[in-house]
């Protein structure tokens, strides 16, 4: 089984476990552990309400493309769609969530999803958040708005609970869709974990922008809650000797302008109420100029 259709299991095993949930709960559905249809049960928790629509004026005029790059992390993802739906909606934002989903055979490359779905998210957003699918922002404080003075690095080193240098702009990055073109996007020469956010805050600097962090948080490192659990989901860090050589340079010619891919297939869905449009990406890679984005 792919992973694209894995992806598809996983979501309807999901709702599937939510349907059972809430009819043993409600008394339609059989009693678990063969009771007897007369026996108390739990009451269910009352759904949360649905976010009111986003075309109402007072959500301001622009629209935010939150890109996820995304391989077999199911369990995240079905938390992180509903959550990050609610809270950019209470908070007045207009979004579109799209999990950018890396269905070749090759290492996990974040930077070149991200390109990808800047290229794919549509005429209709004009700023991005790139998102880590294992971090929940919980304070309500956050700003997800236009950044409209620079990109807005939401996940500082002052807040993060894992990353602390003074560089460090991976986790949560907002952009305009402007500023990211300036850049020309994220180098596509990062295949497996890391150090592509070290590149892109050269480029950025490069760019003669500055970055912008949160101010006025008080919450330090319980301001997210990160869900990523690194004793049964090993990071791929692997680094070849070429490699090794490679991950401290600036790629001052590839990006936006060179990405290779092909969409395999472009779905929407609705997870737990909350809409998200799942792209499924066959990255393309020349073993000639980066040999590291395979196993061998």
């Amino acid at each position: 089984l792919g992973v694209g259709p894995s992806l598809v299991l996983a979501l309807l095993l999901g709702f599937a476990s939510l349907l059972w949930l809430q009819l043993s709960c409600s008394g339609e559905g059989p009693v678990p552990g063969g009771q007897d249809r007369g026996a108390p049960r739990q009451p269910c928790p009352p759904p949360a309400p649905l976010p009111p629509a986003q075309d109402q004026p007072s959500w301001g005029p622009h629209r935010l493309a939150l890109l996820v790059p995304f391989r077999e992390r199911f369990e995240e993802l079905l938390t992180f769609v509903p959550y990050m739906h609610r809270f950019l909606s209470k908070k007045k934002i207009r979004h579109r969530i799209f999990i950018l989903n890396q269905v070749d055979h090759f290492r996990f490359n974040r930077a070149s999803l991200i390109n990808v779905g800047f290229l794919e998210s549509g005429n209709d957003t004009d700023y991005i958040a790139m998102h880590d699918v294992d971090l929940l922002p919980l304070n309500e404080h956050l700003d997800y708005s236009f950044p409209e003075a620079g990109p807005f690095h939401v996940a500082s080193p002052e807040l993060h609970p894992l990353y602390h240098y003074k560089t460090y702009v991976g986790g949560i990055l907002l952009l305009t869709k402007q500023h990211y073109e300036l850049c020309n996007g994220m180098s596509n020469r990062f295949w497996g974990w890391g150090r592509e956010d070290d590149e892109f805050y050269r480029r950025i600097k490069g760019a003669g922008l500055q970055v912008r962090r949160p101010s006025g948080i008080t919450t330090g490192y319980e301001t997210f809650q990160h869900l990523h659990d690194p004793a049964w989901r090993k990071r791929d860090q692997k680094r070849i000797a070429a490699q090794k050589q490679e991950q401290f340079k600036v790629d001052r010619e590839g990006g936006l302008n060179n990405v290779r891919y092909q969409i395999e297939s472009r779905t929407d869905l609705s997870v737990a109420g909350a809409p998200c449009t799942v792209l499924n990406i066959l990255l393309d890679c020349d073993t000639n100029e980066t040999p590291w984005c395979t196993f061998g």
